[in-house]
């Protein structure tokens, strides 16, 4: 087994497997004015794992101001402040974390969220 990736070390692998965009606006992150930060598609008070499958990669600003919402409450809210999010990004992590908790097990609070929440998005 693999020793756990330390925080810059993860968001490389999720700036490297996503992109330098924020999931939820749109910005490019990762500048001097923008920083890039790792954001839990299932936040770890909702049972959310510290696993790479349920983080993507956002800006300090909507990872601050997202709290505990759901990823499909998020993102109404980001496109009601005409921001630009990324639906699939927040739907492949998703479905990469549902692979993961299927393969690993576990995760029982996290699995009926993750199914909550792919239900409310493929259903847009």
């Amino acid at each position: 087994m693999t020793s756990p990736l330390n925080r810059r070390d993860r968001l490389a692998e999720i700036l490297g497997r996503d992109g330098d965009r924020c999931v939820w606006c749109g910005r490019t992150i990762g500048t001097e004015l923008v920083r890039a930060t790792t954001e839990h598609v299932v936040p770890k008070v909702k049972g959310g794992p510290s696993w790479l499958e349920n983080e993507v990669a956002a800006c300090a600003r909507c990872n601050r101001q997202r709290g505990n919402r759901t990823p499909a409450e998020w993102l109404d809210e980001c496109r009601a402040r005409g921001w630009a999010p990324d639906d699939a990004a927040v739907v492949a992590s998703l479905e990469r974390l549902e692979a993961a908790i299927a393969e690993r097990g576990g995760q029982r609070r996290a699995r009926r969220y993750v199914d909550s929440q792919l239900r409310r998005l493929r259903n847009r």
